[in-house]
């Protein structure tokens, strides 16, 4: 099983980017699927998440209002929507899959994707 995360890039505080992911296999429709970020010299924290079905989202209380997790099973991909993003957004964002949409603690996350990282300038 393979997550690639791609689209994070430059932009300014403000503004939008659209991240996806893509999986190999019918992970996507198979699992729950989520967008974590990592800060330098911090671990990974939860960001966003989507049900099989992509009827249930959480989100963290930092991004709500802000982010968009939805998905797209017939193209095995999940997207994140960032909308007026901070530079306090600045991270590696990475995109994960596990059983269940309860507890997305890292510590859980069956398969990771490489990270994207956004930098998000003031």
């Amino acid at each position: 099983v393979q997550l690639q995360a791609y689209g994070g890039g430059l932009v300014q505080a403000g503004g939008s980017l659209r991240l996806s992911c893509a999986a190999s296999g019918r992970i996507i429709s198979s699992y729950p699927m989520g967008w974590f970020r990592q800060f330098p010299g911090k671990e990974r924290e939860f960001v966003a998440a989507i049900s099989m079905s992509g009827s249930i989202t959480y989100y963290a209380d930092s991004v709500k209002g802000r982010f968009t997790i939805s998905r797209d099973n017939a193209k095995n991909t999940v997207y994140l929507q960032m909308n007026s993003l901070k530079p306090e957004d600045t991270a590696v964002y990475y995109c994960a899959s596990k059983r269940g949409m309860n507890n997305w603690s890292a510590t859980l996350i069956a398969y990771w994707g490489q990270g994207t990282l956004v930098t998000v300038s003031s």
